[in-house]
């Protein structure tokens, strides 16, 4: 217990760190996915078909495949196929992380958006034709709320998600929570053959999590003033 009270800050330290770089990852996704979503979500309904079909299909993939792999694609690829590593040290690495999640996400949010939008009466947009709006003020002045209020709880599950899917990163070695965590049972900062730090790192997930859960929860509550 001793060894472990003089361990702890420097574990602490790491771990904070560590946990910065998880934090950065999840709301650079969610910045990048949320708008990204919905221009997918928009092609995969567009009247274009070519447009539409392979908007579907990209959907498809990626929805169909795991993260883990599209995260190893994207980050190995150009070195191991084109002989030139974009992406280099731990920025390139996040870097890497941050494309293969905001793509990943972006395709999820995209069907949640599409039932969202297409949830809403379509008697709704008759009716706005009627009034002489145009297409693009029946979406923003009526359907953008009602869509709002029936796609807020699968982003949610979807959101609480993404706080555990960061911890894949570790697979390509990006410096988060996870890879600060498991370092010391292969020795780092004099520190090797303990595990439990990972205990640690399981306590910030599950306080992270708490947190998105109860705002995301309160989100949902505001929005049924709505209905």
């Amino acid at each position: 217990m001793e060894l472990i009270m003089e361990q702890l800050p420097i574990v602490i330290r790491s771990l904070n760190a560590g946990f910065l770089q998880t934090l950065k990852l999840f709301f650079v996704t969610l910045v990048g996915a949320v708008p990204l979503g919905l221009v997918i979500a928009f092609g995969s309904m567009s009247r274009f078909k070519p447009l539409s079909w392979l908007t579907n299909i990209i959907v498809w993939i990626i929805r169909g495949t795991p993260l883990m792999i599209q995260l190893m694609i994207i980050f190995y690829f150009p070195g191991l196929v084109f002989h030139n590593q974009i992406w280099r040290g731990n920025a390139g690495r996040f870097v890497a992380a941050s494309v293969a999640f905001i793509i990943n996400y972006a395709c999820y949010f995209s069907v949640i958006y599409r039932g969202g939008i297409q949830g809403v009466p379509a008697g709704q947009e008759e009716a706005g034709l009627v009034l002489g709006m145009t297409r693009r003020q029946i979406f923003f002045k009526v359907k953008l709320l009602q869509m709002i209020k029936r796609i807020v709880p699968p982003m949610s599950n979807e959101v609480i998600t993404l706080v555990k899917d960061t911890s894949l990163a570790t697979t390509i070695a990006l410096q988060e929570i996870i890879w600060a965590g498991e370092s010391f049972m292969k020795g780092s900062q004099g520190i090797s053959g303990v595990i439990w730090p990972l205990f640690f790192t399981a306590f910030y997930y599950l306080i992270f999590s708490g947190v998105m859960t109860v705002l995301l929860g309160r989100l949902e509550r505001k929005l049924e003033y709505f209905r």
